[in-house]
């Protein structure tokens, strides 16, 4: 790992998070639509659910909660040898979720607008497959996919898409800069859509996905963005298990709208708070309003001397632009988090330098926000003291499984807050740097 000085430091030993068991990752079905009720089932791309463990002892489940397909919640349970893990985990369901009586029926999944699904990818191709391969199965009825490789090193993912995939709607386009920014806006420029969806190749995509995630550009207050619900495909690792126990990516199980016309009460510091909207792999845009703000920004993301921040830009200029995002849990993909110690380091590291990144970004981009960003500045500031803090308040509980989802069971360990606020100090540099190395470079869509 390099910090502000460009050096490399060794990263240290993880404290004590081996009581971080492995968790199966899971769906409930609590009153299925075709009449077979209460069903337990293992998550798209995740292992086979082993509900009757080979040592006899006790199973722990985190469970996407639905009712007739729609996702209302998680429960994180531990079911004892012998019982039925499905009658358990609905009991606590009806314990800690409040489950509408009637859940709104999906609307058919033709009344959708066209799209086109981007993803770009490095040196990945295994993960790659597993992911266009849950794209292909979605229930959208026109799409296309295109895969960006960005900045190759061999011709893997070119030999993937080109043959496994050749006449089955994916496209391939290089990329020769590297970037996830100017990857995506290499999508942007080659879409055929008005509506171009965003994920990653370390995600399977639920069947309704797409679907959902674009259905909401049809209904009003016409959106320029839509956000879905991330959750994880696996919780084998403590890493793994001590992201998801703060909370991961999800964002929640209920649907919202952020107008600027209308800022939401609960969000004082609105639309600078880019981390609540989202996240870039389950995000959606209108063509038209993103090219007119210049896409993503080509100084910020993964690949770049900025670390990330890419989203969280289109986010929050798209808002102050004037334009409603709009985020809906219905829209649904499972995430591979990162297995090892180190790379959850790495990832504190960048979320950091990401958000100061993407800020630094919008000033240069319009200065004019620089008035009511200071405005907000102190609350923000507290802001991002309480999103770094260690979060001393967590304990492991002697069951060593975590409480409900994102309520930060698990202590924070210091050394992944430390390196979010170095990640923070260090933002702002990142994204000169970057600047600096794409200056003069012009939009996909403006020409070479």
């Amino acid at each position: 790992m390099r910090h502000r000085n460009g050096q490399a430091r060794k990263t240290p030993p993880s404290p004590d998070i081996g009581r971080l068991s492995g968790l199966a990752v899971a769906e409930l079905e609590l009153d299925a639509a075709d009449g077979t009720g209460v069903r337990l089932g293992p998550v798209p791309g995740g292992p086979p659910l082993d509900t009757a463990p080979r040592d006899g002892g006790d199973q722990r489940f985190l469970a996407l909660v639905r009712l007739r397909g729609r996702p209302v919640g998680t429960v994180v349970g531990r079911v004892r040898a012998g019982d039925d893990p499905a009658s358990v985990l609905a009991g606590q369901a009806a314990d800690e979720i409040v489950v509408p009586a009637a859940p709104e029926e999906r609307p058919p999944a033709g009344d959708v607008p066209r799209a086109t699904v981007v993803v770009a990818t490095r040196e990945r191709p295994e993960r790659l497959a597993r992911a266009l391969d849950s794209l292909l199965a979605q229930d959208h009825p026109d799409f296309e996919v295109v895969v960006v490789d960005n900045a190759p090193a061999t011709s893997a993912t070119h030999e993937l898409v080109t043959s496994a995939y050749a006449g089955r709607g994916v496209r391939y386009v290089l990329e020769p800069v590297p970037g996830l920014a100017t990857a995506h806006n290499r999508g942007v420029a080659v879409a055929g859509s008005e509506i171009l969806a965003f994920t990653d190749d370390d995600v399977i995509a639920d069947p309704h996905w797409l679907t959902a995630l674009t259905r909401p550009f049809g209904e009003h207050p016409r959106p320029a963005c839509v956000t879905g619900l991330i959750l994880p495909a696996r919780l084998t690792t403590p890493a793994q298990v001590l992201l998801e126990s703060h909370g991961g990516f999800a964002k929640g199980f209920a649907e919202r709208r952020y107008d600027p016309a209308h800022p939401p009460a609960d969000e004082p510091l609105f639309p600078f708070t880019a981390g609540r909207f989202g996240s870039g792999a389950n995000m959606a845009f209108r063509a038209g309003p993103l090219r007119a703000i210049g896409g993503f920004d080509p100084a910020t993301g993964t690949g770049t001397a900025a670390k990330g921040g890419d989203d969280l830009y289109a986010f929050v200029r798209l808002l102050a632009e004037g334009h409603p995002l709009h985020y809906t849990p219905d829209a649904i993909v499972w995430h591979h988090h990162r297995e090892r110690w180190e790379d959850l380091c790495g990832q504190a590291y960048g979320y950091g330098a990401g958000l100061t990144a993407s800020l630094t970004a919008l000033l240069v981009r319009r200065p004019a926000l620089l008035p009511p960003l200071l405005a907000r500045l102190p609350r923000g500031l507290a802001h991002a003291r309480a999103m770094t803090a260690a979060r001393a308040s967590g304990a492991v509980g002697p069951t060593g499984a975590p409480g409900a989802h994102g309520a930060s069971t698990y202590p924070w360990p210091r050394h992944l807050s430390r390196l979010e606020r170095r990640g923070l100090l260090y933002g702002p540099l990142g994204y000169v740097r970057a600047r600096l190395a794409v200056r003069g470079a012009p939009l996909p869509w403006e020409g070479a």
